[in-house]
Order: C-alpha cells, then sequence, then structure tokens
C-alpha cells in the first residue's frame, strides 16, 4: 500500500505544458495563450505546435506528452 500525498500532483501532461511555455512561449508558441488548468486535448495542442515551430529541444520536449 503507498503513502498518499496530502497535496495532488498535477499530471505530467501539465507539468510539461507549463515548462513548454517557460521554455519556448515566444518563440514556438506565440500564437497560443497560456491556461491556468490546461485539459490533456490542450497540451497535446501545444506539443503540436513545439514539433512544428520550435527547435531539436523544443521538438524533445513535445515527444514527452
Amino acid at each position: 500500500m503507498g503513502i498518499m500525498s496530502p497535496k495532488p500532483t498535477q499530471p505530467d501532461f501539465t507539468r510539461l505544458y507549463r515548462q513548454a511555455f517557460e521554455e519556448y512561449g515566444a518563440r514556438a508558441l506565440w500564437n497560443k495563450r497560456l491556461l491556468e488548468e490546461p485539459t490533456k486535448e490542450e497540451a497535446l495542442v501545444v506539443a503540436r505546435a513545439l514539433r512544428v515551430e520550435g527547435n531539436r529541444a523544443a521538438r524533445k520536449l513535445a515527444e514527452q506528452y
């Protein structure tokens, strides 16, 4: 039996979504808006934008989605 954390953790896609905006917002996500509570589908839209508009490092981040 695992120990329950007192705080719910963010899903991986939310963490990756925020990281994408922090690192590539102005360059690869210039036409996207940062949302407070992104859905998985919205995170996938950002991942696609990273693949199309981003550099090699951005594409590598997008692969983690």
